[in-house]
Parts: structure tokens; C-alpha cells; sequence
């Protein structure tokens, strides 16, 4: 029975981090692939521990396993925003299909201060919309 549990519990693994790497390369633009990369590989990673701690069935490998899934679920989601807020900073466009720039006239470049509403000084924020393509 734990064998057949293993083998679907690392099989789901392996198709998320599958699903991540195929997301990686159809995505058209660096916010989706952040956004594809961190739910589906962090859950793939995290579905083949579980099958791996399962497998061992050992207390020393199955309290590793569930402190990387920890850390893996800590850091991708903070590491992701990171990326993100920087690419965003940097200026790296929006795929040009996005609807909306909920950021747009928020961010200061200057300071990289992030407001709640529209600031009234335009002429310190960052605007991909006026950007010129590279």
C-alpha cells in the first residue's frame, strides 16, 4: 500500500515540476514565469519530498524532508516577490496582451518607495508604458 502512495505522491511531484518547466518556456513575459516557477515547482518539490520521507520511512529523513518542504514554502514565495519588484524597477516590460499595470504611478524610481494611490509627482515614477522597446 505505501508503495503505491510513493509511486502517486512523487508521480504528482514530478508532473508539477514538469508543468513549471514547460510554463517557463511558454509564458511570454518574466512575471508569469516568476509566477508559474514558484507555485508549481515549490509544490513539486514539496509532493516528492513528502513521497520520499514516506519511502525512508525514517524519523531522522522524514524530519529533513519536511524542513526543506518548510524552507522551499518560505523562501520561493519572498524570493519570487523579490525578483519581480526588481525586474519591475529595472524596467522590464509587461507582455504587451497584460490588461492592466495595477503598479503603474505607484513606484517611485528614485527612492523605490511603493504608495497606495497614484502619486502626484509623475515625473518620479516608473511608467513601462512609456518605455521604449529594446
Amino acid at each position: 500500500m505505501s508503495s503505491v502512495i510513493i509511486v502517486i505522491l512523487v508521480t504528482l511531484g514530478t508532473l508539477f515540476v514538469l508543468l513549471s518547466a514547460i510554463g517557463l518556456v511558454r509564458m511570454p513575459d518574466t512575471y508569469m514565469r516568476i509566477s508559474v516557477n514558484t507555485k508549481a515547482a515549490t509544490l513539486g518539490v514539496g509532493l516528492i519530498l513528502v513521497g520520499t520521507a514516506v519511502f525512508f520511512n525514517d524519523l531522522s529523513t522524514t524530519s529533513r524532508a519536511l524542513v526543506i518542504i518548510l524552507f522551499v514554502f518560505l523562501t520561493a514565495p519572498v524570493s519570487a516577490h523579490l525578483i519581480g519588484r526588481a525586474s519591475y524597477f529595472m524596467g522590464v516590460r509587461l507582455w504587451k496582451g497584460s490588461i492592466m499595470d495595477d503598479l503603474r504611478g505607484k513606484y517611485q524610481k528614485n527612492s523605490y518607495i511603493l504608495k497606495s494611490e497614484i502619486d502626484d509627482t509623475p515625473e518620479d515614477n516608473i511608467d513601462h508604458s512609456k518605455m521604449k522597446d529594446k
